[in-house]
């Protein structure tokens, strides 16, 4: 039992705790080309708040980890059988509920750990921050958390390199042998604007993506997959002590 995986504790050990900040680990159900489970996510968004609130709690910061969300918002992904999608209303109203309660039970630090690049919690929180003032609301996206150029030799955005190199050290036994991965190869948007990033729109991502994956799996291992899991760990549980240590009413100087 690890006492601060809120899914593994009971109320023996909880009736008299109190803990100063909470992390919401949120993934998706999606997939992720030919070789990676559709919960790949949801695998890594775990993996990485157990193993950073653990170097927290040893750094005594009381850090508690709330059960994964699976699905994320997938909206460009409707006709790729299976992929499971949240509104962003929907998400809204999920985070509401449980910001409600953490505001009063009295932890007032909120962290999500977001997983999954199409998630975007920022406006929500902004609407719920100021209906719950009393409350410290945050997100992180792991994946932009490091320089991925100095852990993987062809980083992409899906299913890529990084991902596989994860999955082969997180979960190896479901990754499905190298002659089964796809290229990941992407077709770029016709439209300049939108392919040099300053302007968006949503991907159709069975148009960009024959095998679903953005990125070329092809030089991943296990043994980046480790390395780059560690120090992102270490990256996420700093932020984690340093929430749990600061005064939010004198944040700036």
């Amino acid at each position: 039992m690890r006492p601060y995986i809120l899914a593994e504790t009971n109320w023996k050990a909880l009736k008299d705790d109190k803990f100063e900040m909470a992390v919401l680990p949120w993934g998706a159900t999606e997939a992720h080309n030919y070789h990676l489970p559709y919960a790949t996510d949801n695998f890594e968004s775990n993996f990485f708040a157990a193993e950073s609130a653990k170097i927290a709690w040893e750094n005594k910061a009381k850090v508690i980890v709330l059960p994964n969300i699976p699905f994320g918002v997938n909206t460009g992904q409707t006709d790729i059988y299976l992929d499971i999608n949240l509104y962003p209303s929907t998400q809204f109203a999920i985070l509401s509920d449980i910001i409600e309660v953490l505001n009063r039970q009295g932890i007032y630090k909120f962290l999500i750990l977001n997983s999954h690049g199409g998630n975007d919690f920022k406006t929500i929180l902004r609407e719920l921050g100021a209906k719950y003032p009393k409350m410290f609301l945050a997100t992180t996206n792991w994946f932009q958390s490091l320089d991925r150029k100095k852990y993987f030799d062809d980083p992409g955005d899906h299913a890529d390199e990084m991902e596989t190199s994860l999955m082969l050290y997180l979960k190896p036994e479901l990754v499905l042998p190298k002659e089964n991965w796809g290229k990941g190869k992407e077709k770029k948007n016709k439209i300049k604007s939108f392919s040099e990033g300053w302007a968006w729109m949503e991907r159709k991502w069975s148009h960009i993506s024959e095998d679903t994956g953005v990125g070329n799996p092809g030089l991943a291992t296990e043994e980046k997959g480790e390395r780059f899991f560690k120090a992102v760990s270490k990256k996420l549980a700093n932020l984690m002590i340093d929430i749990c240590k600061a005064d939010t009413d004198n944040l700036y100087k």
